[in-house]
C-alpha cells in the first residue's frame, strides 16, 4: 500500500470503522483516555484478549541506554496507561540473539501484539516466522521486518536534510575550495540492513549535492555500531588518516554516534577542524554545548507512542493498517533546540543560512528508487 501523510492515514483507518475519532485527533497528541476507550472497546469486539480481561502487549526496546530509546519507551507506556493496555518491556541490548529471546519469551507470555524495537537485520525474518505461526501481530520500529508494520523515519529525507546541512555549513566555515581538500565521516550501521543504509546514503548523497566535485576518496564510511562506545572507537582510528588541518565534516545514523565521534576529535586534538551533524536531535543539550555539533534532524522519539498504540489497536480492531507510518522531520539546531524542547537553552550565536534543495532531493529518491537492493521497501522511498 502506497504511505501517505500520518492524517490520511488516520482518516483511511477511520473511514473503515463506526469510531466517532475524527482524523484530524490525530495531531501528534496522545489520545485521551476517552477516545482510547472507544478504541479498544471496537478492538476488543474484533479481537479478544488473549487473557480475557485485558490487552498485553511486548515492547522490545533497541537499547535503554540512551534518552531516544527511553523517549520511545516513555511514549509507548504513557498511552498504554491511556488505553488500559499492560506493556511488557524488554531490552534487546543491540542484539539479536537477545532480541529472538525477548521475542520467544513473548509467545510464552501469550501477549496480545508486539512492538519490536530491534537492530539485526539477520533476525527480524526469524523473529516474524514465530510470530505468524502464534498470529501475533507486529509493529517494527525504524529497522523493517517482514510482514511487520513499519514506524519510524523517513530515510531518504532525512538523511538528505542533514547531509544538506552539514555541506551548507561546511562551505559558510570553510569555502568549496577548502572544503574539497577535507573529509566526510560517515558512521554507518551495516548489521541493520538496506534501510538504515538509506539514512547514511541520503547524508551523502545531501552532502555531494552541495560540493559535487568532493574526491570520492576522502569520504571514510566507519561503523558506529549505532552507539557513543562505537562512534568514540572506531572514529579515533578514523581521526589518524585525516591529515592535520584538513576539515572533518560528519554525519551518522543517530546522535549517540555523533556524540562518540565528537568525543575522538576532541581527544586527538581536532575539534577546531570538525563540524557535526546528527539523527534524532535526542540530545540537545550535548549540541547546545558543544560548538561543533551544529544541528540534529529531529524524530522526536516522545511522540511515537502516539502513533504505535494506536495503530497497534486499530490492527486489532481489523482496520485497514498501513504498511508504513514515517515520521515527519525538521531540522533542530543549537540556536532552535529550545523551540522543540523547552528544557534545554539555546545556544547564542548565528545560524547558518539554511534552505532544502527540492530538486536534488527529487533526483536522490529517484536513484533509491531504481536501486536493486531496496526494491522490497517501495513504501519507504518518500519524496514528502
Amino acid at each position: 500500500m502506497k504511505f501517505t501523510t500520518s492524517l490520511s492515514i488516520i482518516a483511511m483507518l477511520m473511514a473503515s470503522s463506526a469510531l466517532a475519532i475524527e482524523p484530524e485527533d490525530l495531531d501528534g497528541r496522545a489520545f485521551s483516555a476517552e477516545e482510547y476507550d472507544e478504541l479498544v472497546a471496537e478492538a476488543m469486539a474484533n479481537t479478544p484478549p488473549n487473557n480475557g480481561e485485558n490487552y498485553v502487549f511486548g515492547f522490545a526496546n533497541l537499547g535503554r541506554n540512551a534518552p531516544f530509546f527511553l523517549l520511545v519507551e516513555n511514549s509507548i507506556l504513557e498511552n498504554a496507561e491511556a488505553a488500559g493496555v499492560e506493556v511488557l518491556v524488554t531490552d534487546n541490548a543491540f542484539d539479536g540473539q537477545t532480541a529472538l529471546a525477548n521475542a520467544e519469551s513473548y509467545l510464552r507470555r501469550n501477549v496480545d501484539y508486539v512492538i519490536e524495537f530491534q537492530t539485526d537485520a539477520n533476525f527480524g525474518p526469524v523473529i516474524m516466522q514465530k510470530m505468524n505461526a502464534e498470529g501475533i501481530p507486529v509493529t517494527a520500529i525504524d529497522i523493517p521486518m517482514p510482514g511487520a508494520t513499519f514506524m519510524g523515519a523517513n530515510n531518504s529525507r532525512s538523511g538528505f536534510m542533514g547531509g544538506l546541512y552539514l555541506g551548507q555549513a561546511a562551505r559558510e566555515t570553510w569555502g568549496d575550495e577548502t572544503v574539497n581538500t577535507g573529509y566526510l565521516v560517515v558512521g554507518e550501521l551495516p548489521q541493520s540492513g538496506a534501510i538504515p543504509f538509506m539514512r547514511t546514503e541520503g547524508q551523502v548523497a545531501g552532502f555531494l549535492s552541495e560540493h559535487p566535485d568532493f574526491p570520492e576518496d576522502n569520504i571514510i564510511r566507519i561503523d558506529t555500531k549505532g552507539t557513543l562506545e562505537g562512534g568514540f572507537s572506531i572514529m579515533s582510528d578514523a581521526v589518524g588518516r585525516i591529515p592535520e588541518g584538513a576539515p572533518i565534516m560528519g554525519v551518522a545514523i543517530n546522535d549517540q554516534s555523533i556524540l562518540g565521534m565528537l568525543r575522538a576529535v576532541e581527544q586527538a586534538g581536532r575539534s577546531d577542524d570538525a563540524i557535526f551533524v546528527g539523527m534524532g536531535a535526542d540530545e540537545g543539550a550535548a549540541m547546545v554545548e558543544a560548538p561543533n555539533f551544529l544541528a540534529s534532524v529531529g524524530y522526536f522519539p516522545e511522540n511515537y507512542g502516539n502513533y504505535l498504540v494506536p495503530l497497534a489497536l486499530m490492527e486489532l480492531a481489523g482496520m485497514d493498517t498501513p504498511s508504513a507510518a514515517l515520521v515527519s522531520h525538521v531540522m533542530v539546531t543549537s540556536g532552535t533546540v529550545c523551540d522543540f524542547y523547552p528544557d534545554v537553552p539555546c545556544a547564542e550565536g548565528e545560524e547558518i543560512s539554511y534552505s532544502f534543495d527540492a530538486e536534488a532531493f527529487a533526483a536522490h529518491v529517484a536513484e533509491q528508487r531504481e536501486n536493486p537492493e531496496l526494491a522490497d521497501y517501495q513504501a519507504l522511498i518518500q519524496s514528502d
